[in-house]
C-alpha cells in the first residue's frame, strides 16, 4: 500500500500531458566503466570491492549490446507507428588512460568516438563496427543521445587521487577501467562518479568551464546541440542551471526530493515537478517511473513498472521512465543483457496491450510538447 500511495503521490503536481507519452530516459551510454573480463578479474585480485551492480557489470556498450536492443526496440510500436526508444542519456568524453599514465598527475580525455575507436582496436570481436550501429540506430529512430555530462566522473577526486598515488585508481589505469574507486576524505560527500558532485564552493568555477566544454564537444560528437542534460548522480548546483541554459539546454532533469550540497558543508532541500518553475529559464523534467531489471530491488520490475505507468496516466502525466544502460550489458556476463532485455520486451508489450494509444517520445521530443503545450 505504501507503493501504491507514493506512487500517486508524485503524480499530483506536474505537467499534464495531452496524450499517454511514454519517454525511457537510460543513462551512462557511452560511458566507460570495466573493460572486459580479464579487466575485472585483475580489479578483483588486487582487492577493488567491484561488488556493486555497476562495477561488475557495466561496460562501453558493444555491438552485441547495441544489436540485441536495437531488435527489442524495433519489435513494439506505438500508436503512430513509431517503434520504441531510448533516449541515452550519453558523455562526451572518457579518460585518456594512456596519456593518464604517461603524465601521472593531471587527468586527460578522449572524445566518445576515440573510445569506440580504441576499444576497436582492442577487442575488435565486441566493438568492431559498434560506433557505425550507434548512428544507425538514431537514423532509424531507435535511440536519441542527449547530455549526461563530459565524462562520468569527479575530475578534481580523479587528480588527487592521482597525485595521492591511490592504488585503486593505478590497478584501474592499468586495467583502461574507472570502477569501484574509493573516496577522498578531503572531499567527503563525493564519489568517484560524481561530475559535479561539489565539496567546496571553489569547485564551481571548474565546473563551470567543465558544463561548456562538454556541451560544446557533445555537439561535435554528436553533430547537433543537446536540448537536455541529466548530470552524473543527479548532482549539479544550482549555479550551474544558467550555464546549462546558456549552452543550449532547455531542460534539466531533476529527483523529485533531493537534498542539494551547496559547497562548504552548506546544504538546501529541494522538491521538483515536471513542467517550467518559478525563476527557471528551462523545463524540469521528473522521472516517475522506475525500471531497473538487472538490480534486485525486492520487487519484480516490469509488475512494478506497469503500476507506476498506470499510476502515472491516472493523473495525466507522462510516463517517464528511469532505467540504466548497465540493465542490457553483455561483455561481462551474457545473461544480464538476455535478462534485461528479456524484461524490456516484456514491458514494451504490457504497455502497448493496455494502452493501444501509448505514444513513445524521446525525452527531448516530450520537453517540445511542454514548451508547447504550456
Amino acid at each position: 500500500m505504501r507503493r501504491v500511495f507514493l506512487d500517486n503521490i508524485k503524480n499530483l503536481r506536474g505537467w499534464r500531458a495531452p496524450r499517454k507519452l511514454v519517454s525511457f530516459a537510460v543513462d551512462d551510454y557511452c560511458n566507460v566503466r570495466v573493460a572486459s573480463v580479464r579487466a575485472l578479474d585483475n580489479l578483483k585480485r588486487a582487492g577493488l570491492d567491484v561488488s556493486g551492480q555497476f562495477d561488475h557489470l557495466d561496460t562501453v556498450e558493444t555491438r552485441q549490446d547495441l544489436e540485441a536492443l536495437f531488435a527489442v526496440l524495433d519489435s513494439v510500436r506505438g500508436v503512430n507507428d513509431r517503434p520504441a526508444l531510448f533516449t541515452a542519456y550519453a558523455l562526451s568524453a572518457n579518460p585518456d588512460f594512456s596519456r593518464i599514465r604517461e603524465g601521472g598527475r593531471t587527468y586527460e580525455y578522449e572524445s566518445v568516438p576515440d573510445t569506440f575507436a580504441r576499444l576497436s582496436d582492442e577487442q575488435p570481436e565486441a566493438y568492431e563496427g559498434a560506433w557505425a550501429l550507434w548512428k544507425e540506430g538514431m537514423r532509424k529512430g531507435l535511440i536519441q543521445p542527449q547530455f549526461h555530462g563530459r565524462e562520468h566522473l569527479n575530475v578534481d577526486l580523479f587528480e588527487r587521487k592521482l597525485r595521492a598515488g591511490s592504488a585503486d585508481l593505478k590497478v584501474n589505469l592499468e586495467n583502461n577501467s574507472v570502477a569501484a574507486l574509493t573516496a577522498e576524505r578531503s572531499m567527503p560527500g563525493v564519489g568517484f562518479t560524481h561530475a559535479f558532485g561539489l565539496h567546496a564552493r571553489s569547485e564551481l568555477a571548474g565546473h563551470e568551464d567543465l558544463l561548456r566544454d562538454g556541451l560544446d564537444l557533445f555537439e561535435k560528437v554528436w553533430g547537433f546541440r543537446s536540448s537536455t542534460f541529466t548530470p552524473p548522480a543527479q548532482k549539479l548546483h544550482p549555479s550551474l542551471y544558467r550555464v546549462a541554459e546558456a549552452g543550449g539546454v532547455r531542460s534539466i532533469d531533476k529527483p523529485l526530493r533531493c537534498v542539494r550540497a551547496m559547497g562548504d558543508g552548506a546544504q538546501r532541500r529541494e522538491t521538483n515537478r515536471s513542467g517550467r518553475q518559478r525563476g527557471q529559464d528551462h523545463v524540469t523534467v521528473v522521472r516517475n517511473v522506475v525500471f531497473e531489471p538487472s538490480k534486485d530491488m525486492g520487487f519484480e520490475p516490469v509488475e512494478r513498472a506497469m503500476a507506476q505507468v498506470a499510476a502515472a496516466f491516472r493523473w495525466g502525466r507522462p510516463a517517464v521512465i528511469s532505467s540504466h544502460r548497465v540493465n542490457y550489458c553483455g561483455h561481462l556476463d551474457e545473461s544480464n543483457r538476455t535478462n534485461g532485455l528479456d524484461a524490456l520486451r516484456r514491458l514494451l508489450k504490457r504497455i502497448t496491450a493496455r494502452w493501444p494509444e501509448a505514444e513513445f517520445v524521446s525525452v527531448d521530443r516530450l520537453v517540445g510538447e511542454m514548451e508547447a503545450v504550456g
